[in-house]
C-alpha cells in the first residue's frame, strides 16, 4: 500500500519559481536521504511505503521549491533543505499539515466512472 507520494519540482529545466536551483536539489538530496533513513520507502512499512519523485516542473510558478503530497493534495512552497524535514516529520509522518507552508490544495477526486450510453 502506498501512504503518500511526495513530487519535488527540484530541478526545473526553466525555473520560474525558485531564483536558486541549488534550493531545490539541497531539498531533493534531504528528502532522499530522510526516506531512506527514516524506513519510509520499505514495502512493509506499517501504515503503507512513501514514494518520492524529482519533477521538472510542476507548473506551480510560485515559491518554489514546491512539494506536493498526494493523497491529499497539499502544496507547500519555499521547500528548502530544513523545511523538507520538517515537513516529513510532521505531515508525513506525523498526519498534521503545516498550515503556513501550505500554498495551495488540489484534493484528489478519484475517478467517475463513464457516462452511460
Amino acid at each position: 500500500m502506498i501512504a503518500h507520494h511526495l513530487l519535488l519540482c527540484a530541478t526545473p529545466s526553466k525555473a520560474l519559481c525558485s531564483p536558486d536551483p541549488s534550493l531545490g536539489l539541497a531539498s531533493w538530496e534531504t528528502l532522499k536521504r530522510l526516506v531512506r533513513e527514516l524506513g519510509l520507502e520499505k514495502p512493509d512499512r506499517p501504515g503503507g511505503v512513501v514514494l518520492r519523485t524529482k519533477a521538472d516542473c510542476l507548473r506551480i510558478c510560485t515559491e518554489g521549491p514546491v512539494l506536493l503530497i498526494w493523497p491529499e493534495g497539499i502544496i507547500y512552497g519555499g521547500v528548502t533543505a530544513e523545511r523538507i524535514e520538517k515537513i516529513v516529520l510532521e505531515h508525513v509522518i506525523g498526519g498534521h499539515p503545516i498550515e503556513p507552508w501550505i500554498v495551495q490544495r488540489l484534493p484528489f477526486q478519484g475517478l467517475s466512472p463513464p457516462p452511460a450510453p
